[in-house]
C-alpha cells in the first residue's frame, strides 16, 4: 500500500470514506511504540476502514525553556514507519493550518487533574495538549482514536474530555512499548548518551521493583488466608521466608491488599540509588495514583492504580508508568 501525505484538512475530508476511521496522533519522530499504535489501529479499522496518523508538533504544549525547537522532525522517515505499520494516510498540517490566525483565544482547560504531576511540572501543558487533541479530532473526524499508556495522565485527560464534552469517539489505550532492557520507547531517548541511557534504565527498574513487591505481598497474603489458625498461619509464613511477617501473622492477613506504601518504598529505593549514578538521575516525582483523577491512593485503595515516575537525566526529561490492581485481583497485575 502507498501511504498518502496530506497537508490540509480539505485534502483529508475529500478522501472517499468507507468503514471505520481510526486515528493515531503523534508529534512525529516515529518509533516502534508509534508503530504498535498504528498496527492496533489497522486491526480495529479492518480491511475496509482507514487509518490516519497525524504528525504535528504542537507549540501550545511546550512551556518556557522546553524543547520545542529541539524536538526532532523526521517526516520522510515517519512516512516509511507509518506505511510499514499499515497507515492509509499521514496528516501533517502546518501550524497555520491547525491554528489559523495565530494562537487560539478559546482553549480547552484540563481542570484540577491537569494541575497534578505532569501538570505541576509543566504548567499549561495539558491545556495545550487537550486543545490540539480536540482540534485534531474535529479535523480528522475519527470513529476511534488510539493513544499509548506511557502518557497515562494524558490518556486519562483525553478520555475525560471526550466523555465530558460528548465527542462521541471511542478512545483506545495501547500498552507501552519497551526496549529489550525495559526502557520505555520515546522520541526523546535519542538525546541520551550511552552513559545517560544506562542511568535512565532506573525509571523502568523502579516501576518493576514496585510491581514485584506488590506481587510478592499478594502471594504472601493469599498463602496466609489459606491457613485458618493464627499459629499455623505464622508457621506457613515463616516457611516461605517472611520471618518479619510471621511475627505478626494477623497483621499481615488483615493489612490492606497490595500495600501501596511498600510499593512506593520499593520503587523509591531504586530511584534513590540512581541519584548517585554518574550521570545522576534527578527525580521529578514518583506517584501511585488513582487513574480516574490522578490523586495519590491510600492504603485502603482497591481497584486500578498507576505507578508513575518522571525524572531528568542530563538535559532529557523522561516519564514512565505501569498499571497495578489492588484488591482481590491484585496478584494478577
Amino acid at each position: 500500500m502507498t501511504t498518502a501525505l496530506l497537508r490540509t484538512a480539505q485534502e483529508l475530508h475529500a478522501r472517499p470514506r468507507e468503514g471505520r476511521r481510526a486515528v493515531v496522533m503523534t508529534m512525529g519522530a516515529l518509533h516502534e511504540g508509534h508503530a504498535s499504535l498504528i498496527r492496533a489501529a489497522r486491526r480495529i479499522a479492518g480491511p475496509d476502514g482507514e487509518v490516519v496518523v497525524t504528525v504535528f508538533v504542537n507549540p501550545l504544549q511546550f512551556g518556557a525553556g522546553e524543547d520545542l525547537d529541539r524536538y526532532p522532525r523526521t517526516l520522510e522517515a515517519d512516512l516509511k514507519v507509518a506505511e510499514q505499520a499499515g497507515a492509509d494516510a499521514v496528516f501533517a498540517p502546518s501550524v497555520d493550518e491547525v491554528y489559523p490566525g495565530g494562537d487560539p483565544q478559546v482553549r480547552i482547560t484540563a481542570g484540577p487533574m491537569g494541575e497534578r504531576l505532569e501538570g505541576a511540572s509543566r504548567p499549561g501543558h495539558f491545556d495545550g495538549m487537550l486543545t490540539v487533541v480536540a482540534k485534531l479530532l474535529l479535523l480528522t473526524r475519527p470513529d476511534v482514536a488510539l493513544y499509548g499508556q506511557k502518557d497515562a495522565q494524558q490518556l486519562a485527560l483525553i478520555r475525560r474530555m471526550v466523555r465530558d464534552l460528548n465527542f462521541g469517539i471511542e478512545i483506545v489505550a495501547v500498552p507501552t512499548a519497551r526496549e529489550a532492557d525495559g526502557l520505555a520507547l520515546s522520541s526523546r531517548n535519542r538525546f541520551l548518551s550511552p552513559d545517560e541511557r544506562r542511568t535512565a534504565l532506573a525509571l523502568s527498574r523502579a516501576l518493576f521493583a514496585g510491581r514485584d513487591r506488590h506481587a510478592a505481598q499478594e502471594a504472601l497474603r493469599a498463602r496466609a488466608r489459606e491457613v485458618p489458625a493464627t499459629q499455623a498461619r505464622a508457621e506457613a509464613l515463616s516457611a516461605i521466608g517472611e520471618s518479619r511477617a510471621a511475627a505478626d501473622a494477623h497483621a499481615v492477613a488483615t493489612a490492606s491488599p497490595g500495600g501501596p506504601a511498600a510499593v512506593r518504598a520499593a520503587a523509591r529505593q531504586v530511584l534513590d540509588d540512581a541519584a548517585h549514578y554518574d550521570p545522576p538521575l534527578e527525580l521529578d516525582y514518583l506517584a501511585l495514583v488513582d487513574p480516574s483523577d490522578f490523586t495519590e491512593i491510600g492504603d485502603d485503595h482497591t481497584g486500578e492504580a498507576v505507578l508513575a515516575v518522571a525524572a531528568r537525566v542530563g538535559a532529557t526529561r523522561l516519564i514512565d508508568n505501569i498499571p497495578l490492581t489492588f484488591g482481590p485481583l491484585g496478584a494478577a497485575s
